[in-house]
């Protein structure tokens, strides 16, 4: 069975309360203390407390600073014009060599490092100013360290296969920051989520923060409703304030993909395309993901008058087809698609870390009716390798593969 996470944003989300949701579905507080310890920021506690927030249970990160204030780790409606503890805010290069000097796995590393130079790109666009220069607010803040890097180790140890989060309510009104007072979303917000389905429900509050945005938009593979899982685990995690008529809460689900093995139910979506500027197929096959498709992949045909062209294929859920058809005619010069039903069938996966000489290697494994079929290492795993070693990636993946036969 496949394991699926989904994040329900329909209250907008903070990093602080990612992480609140991962501790209240499972996650060990003490490992996360250590895990965040290990990057040495020194006069910091983690605290994790059960709240009510309208009517539902849910659990409040937060972090204590040096001189024992709990900081408003919610930063909603009052972020990003302060440093939340006394320890000021760090550069880029300051904050990599926290990460690189941490217990991470070196998959974690690179996904932190990763997600703190996106949020520098990002404030470095807004202000106008090389990345260099950029001392974060947001990510310099001791807390947003920790809430990035720690929801990096707690997805991590969930260890989904996919990813899957709602549309993501944004809150409307205006923030006070350092600026002055802007409209909601923020402008860093703004950007993160350029590309990705938003709404606001009519809150007058901001009600997702820079560090929401950074890390649903970053590990979400697709929105829209909860997929059809078999539940394993709910978490809740709360933001400082009530809300009046809603909870202030994100909440993560993570269970089983109800069709990770065995036959599942899909529509196969296909048009003809011979009159469109190239450029556009592969804005579309990433619009098409991010509204739901499950593949998309394109074939060179031939089509009228002996025209080259392109056959467009979508395979996704049946309750998808109208919304991904009405993307096509709209993203598309297409004047005409087909669809029909059928079923298909899947291997049952799972993934498992091996260590090699050269560092540890994820391997997916495929398996039917209990028989294995298929193992094979991560790609980006053995190109990290490859490229630290000097080596091949070929070989890397030879290396990889022996170390998986001879465990």
């Amino acid at each position: 069975m496949a394991k699926v996470l989904y994040f329900d944003c329909f209250s907008g989300a903070s990093g602080d309360m990612i992480l609140g949701a991962l501790i209240d579905a499972g996650l060990p507080l003490d490992q996360l203390r250590a895990a965040v310890g290990s990057l040495a920021l020194d006069g910091v506690t983690l605290e994790a407390e059960r709240v009510d927030r309208a009517g539902i249970g849910a659990t409040k990160f937060r972090v204590r600073g040096a001189d024992g204030r709990r900081d408003h780790h919610d930063h909603r409606d009052q972020a990003h014009h302060h440093p939340h503890h006394e320890h000021g805010h760090r550069g880029l290069s300051a904050i990599c060599a926290l990460v690189d000097r941490s217990a991470l796995s070196e998959p974690a590393k690179d996904r932190a490092r990763r997600l703190f130079r996106r949020l520098a790109e990002t404030e470095a666009a807004i202000h106008r100013q090389p990345v260099e220069a950029i001392h974060l607010h947001e990510v310099g803040a001791v807390d947003s360290i920790i809430d990035i890097a720690g929801a990096v180790f707690g997805l991590e140890r969930v260890g989904a296969d996919r990813i899957v989060s709602s549309p993501l309510n944004v809150g409307s009104g205006t923030v006070r920051c350092a600026h002055g007072v802007l409209p909601v979303p923020a402008p860093a917000t703004t950007r993160l989520v350029a590309g990705v389905p938003v709404y606001s429900s009519g809150v007058e509050a901001e009600l997702l923060t820079p560090t929401g945005a950074l890390l649903v938009t970053d590990y979400a593979e697709q929105y829209g409703p909860l997929p059809a899982l078999r539940v394993r685990q709910v978490g809740y995690g709360a933001g400082d304030r009530d809300l009046a008529g809603m909870p202030n809460v994100v909440r993560v689900v993570i269970g089983d993909d109800g069709a990770a093995g065995g036959l599942q139910r899909v529509v196969v979506i296909e048009s003809e395309i011979d009159d469109m500027n190239p450029q556009i197929f592969g804005v579309l096959m990433d619009r098409l993901h991010a509204a739901g498709a499950l593949d998309v992949f394109y074939a060179p045909i031939q089509m009228k008058k002996n025209r080259p062209g392109t056959l467009v294929s979508i395979v996704a859920l049946p309750a998808d087809r109208e919304a991904l058809a009405g993307l096509l005619f709209r993203e598309t010069t297409t004047i005409g698609v087909r669809f029909q039903e059928m079923d298909r069938e899947r291997l049952e996966r799972e993934r498992v870390t091996v260590e090699t000489p050269l560092g540890p290697v994820r391997f997916k494994l495929a398996t039917r009716n209990g028989d294995l079929v298929n193992a094979a290492p991560e790609f980006d795993d053995c190109l990290r390798l490859a490229e630290r070693h000097d080596l091949s990636v070929k070989a890397v993946q030879a290396l990889a593969t022996k170390a998986y036969l001879d465990r």
